[in-house]
């Protein structure tokens, strides 16, 4: 049983795309309070840009654990939209969760400046540079906070690698990364996130006026419908292309999924020993953690 898309969404949905939005809801939310509770952490800090993905994240986690246990990080560059830090305060005050705000500007441009060629440098490598700081100044203030650290990519990027290694995809927990962005966009809707955000196109901010759909070619509608006949539907090429699907699309959303793969997956370890870590040494992460000095 799917719910309808409500009324006020600012695009088109997909109907194979729709979902139950409580049950989805409800999912998530135990799925956060569940793992809060087998890592032994009461508290959680999220990087939230004042996009969609971490808003609604935001709305989420302050559902489990309480909006006094939440910690909400803005963190800025010099080219980051001045809007986006504002819906990002309004979430915050929604909320009425901790934040701070941190820009990042100093530490991403104090290391361009020592001599790496920072005039040479590309904007998606100043992107993804910007990324992984933002990243790397969350997981410092987790230690300060003691919480865990919320992740914010959804299925969409997931699968089509449009995520930062140790970036955006560096986290504790991600509570959406199985909810395509048209099934992100569709439950923040439902759980309250401000309309402006809801509104506005998605970008992951690393340049001024960069969209996501700009930069991959496609609009997130499109690619939720293929990715899911593709992936949750096991539909094989041929089938595919019978459904309808354009063949140039097919072919860059294929190529973009098996090029991200190593995204996907864990480092390879070669093995030499008997049992190795992430291969066959496995336990759940509920394991019990012994007492100190125990």
């Amino acid at each position: 049983m799917t719910s309808a898309a409500p009324e006020d969404l600012p695009y088109e949905l997909p109907e194979e795309l729709l979902i139950d939005g409580a049950v989805a809801r409800r999912l998530i939310v135990e799925f956060i309070a569940s793992h809060m509770r087998q890592t032994g952490f009461e508290r959680a800090v999220l990087a939230l840009s004042g996009g969609l993905d971490s808003a609604l994240v935001a709305y989420l986690t302050a559902e489990a654990i309480g909006a006094d246990k939440l910690l909400c990080v803005m963190l800025p560059y010099k080219t980051s939209s001045p809007a986006s830090r504002g819906d990002a305060e309004e979430i915050v005050r929604r909320l009425g969760c901790a934040s701070k705000l941190i820009d990042i500007t100093a530490m991403v441009d104090g290391y361009l400046d020592t001599g790496v060629g920072a005039a040479e440098v590309s904007r998606l490598r100043r992107g993804n540079l910007a990324a992984r700081m933002r990243m790397a100044v969350a997981y410092d203030q987790s230690v300060a906070w003691n919480g865990l650290v919320m992740g914010t990519s959804n299925k969409t990027e997931t699968l089509l690698g449009y995520t930062t290694i140790f970036g955006d995809n560096a986290a504790a927990l991600l509570p959406i990364g199985d909810l395509y962005k048209s099934q992100v966009r569709q439950l923040a809707a439902e759980v309250g996130v401000p309309h402006q955000v809801l509104a506005k196109p998605p970008t992951a901010d690393l340049w001024a006026g960069q969209t996501d759909e700009e930069e991959v070619g496609l609009t997130y509608a499109e690619i939720d419908r293929l990715l899911f006949w593709m992936v949750d539907g096991r539909l094989n090429r041929e089938q595919l292309l019978a459904k309808g699907f354009d063949r140039a699309k097919l072919d860059l959303v294929e190529g973009l999924v098996a090029r991200s793969e190593y995204k996907r997956q864990m480092p390879p370890i070669a093995k030499i020993s008997p049992r190795t870590p992430g291969v066959d040494y496995l336990y759940p992460r509920r394991r019990p953690v012994p007492a100190p000095g125990g």
